[in-house]
């Protein structure tokens, strides 16, 4: 099965979900040009998933992704939390506020979730995404028979067969230069720490699925690189964080542009998962050796978006969540559609 074929696209890449970040009019332009747009509904309840799913329908009629979290659902730990809060609460002092009492599971799982399950089927989008793992057997034969196609990130190649076992169509080859989270099904695992050039080879000749490579590509020289080492697209994220289609606020467009791109961490502290952002007070402060173990994914979200909240309030930065990789000094400022033309461009220059 040929994705780029089955879906019509005339660019083989796919505009990475960023949840928070992406937004329907960025999916939208970037279908519409002939790349796989994407949104993220791993944060949203399921009517609001609804709503942005109708908008983005409404703005185009070609095919389109839409991406949700299969985390392990999330079990609080009081001690670890109360240790985490402890810790991060004279930073909150600083800007005259106090972390939160207690922890909150802001961001649901699509597992045990039969409420955003049926939401897709109702809705069948023409692709259905999984990041941090796989949903049960049960949702992922009810979505093919909606007619979905299912694509899982893989950061190993014992997470993508894995993902070939349980009847996924294609992989998301997510290198260690990608900004967000990690995709790592399991966390409490050794992470081999794979680079995109690396991963994309091993997955190309082992995993028997359609691989896109993630993590670094910026160009359409990058798209070439990987599509030459066996892959069949791209997903490129970083590069569409400047569109002015995206969510992304002026401090976040600002260190983009600045020098602050040349310096990206992948840290847990943020929300409770592996994840590169642009280096800042939060990533500074997470380097302490010292500090106790973070609270669990997603609850610790819940105090790094409140910390972030307090900073903000008082006129600072230095604590939000810029996800970006490593390619990140290679960003270009342009409308989506813009930039899907560029880079279909660059990539025919490469023939």
């Amino acid at each position: 099965m040929d994705p780029i074929a089955r879906l019509g696209l005339s660019v083989p890449l796919i505009q990475a979900p960023m949840a928070g970040t992406s937004t329907p009019a960025l999916a939208a332009a970037v279908s519409n040009a002939g790349g796989l747009g994407s949104i993220a509904v791993g944060t949203l309840s399921p009517e609001d998933a609804a709503r942005d799913i109708a908008q983005l329908r409404s703005a185009t009629d070609r095919p389109f992704n839409v991406n949700l979290f299969v985390h392990a659902p999330s079990q609080p730990d009081p001690p670890r939390e109360a240790a985490w809060l402890k810790a991060l609460a004279p930073i909150f002092a600083e800007f005259g506020a106090s972390p939160p009492a207690a922890l909150e599971t802001i961001y649901p799982t699509l597992i045990g979730n039969p409420a955003m399950l049926a939401l897709l089927v109702e809705f069948a989008p023409p692709v259905v995404s999984f990041h941090f793992g796989l949903p049960e057997v049960d949702a992922i034969a009810a979505l093919k028979a909606a007619g979905c196609l299912l694509l899982s990130t893989a950061t190993s190649l014992v997470e993508a067969e894995a993902a070939r076992k349980a009847g996924i169509d294609a992989l998301v080859a997510q290198g260690w230069e990608a900004g967000g989270h990690r995709g790592v099904f399991d966390t409490g695992k050794p992470d081999d720490k794979l680079g995109t050039l690396a991963l994309t080879q091993l997955l190309a000749a082992r995993s028997g699925l359609p691989v896109f490579a993630a993590g670094g590509i910026m160009d359409g020289r990058g798209i070439r690189a990987v599509l030459d080492l066996g892959a069949v697209g791209a997903q490129l994220g970083t590069a569409f964080v400047a569109c002015p289609e995206t969510n992304a606020d002026a401090a976040y467009r600002t260190a983009l542009a600045s020098e602050a791109a040349r310096h990206t961490v992948m840290i847990d502290a943020i929300s409770g998962r592996p994840a590169r952002c642009l280096a800042n007070r939060f990533t500074a402060f997470a380097a302490d050796p010292s500090l106790p173990s973070v609270a669990p994914y997603p609850r610790a979200y819940h105090v790094g978006k409140a910390l972030n909240a307090a900073a903000r309030a008082k006129g600072e930065g230095g604590f939000g969540a810029q996800w970006a990789g490593q390619g990140a000094p290679l960003s270009r400022p342009m409308p989506a559609a813009k930039l899907v033309s560029l880079l279909a461009m660059e990539l025919a220059a490469t023939r």
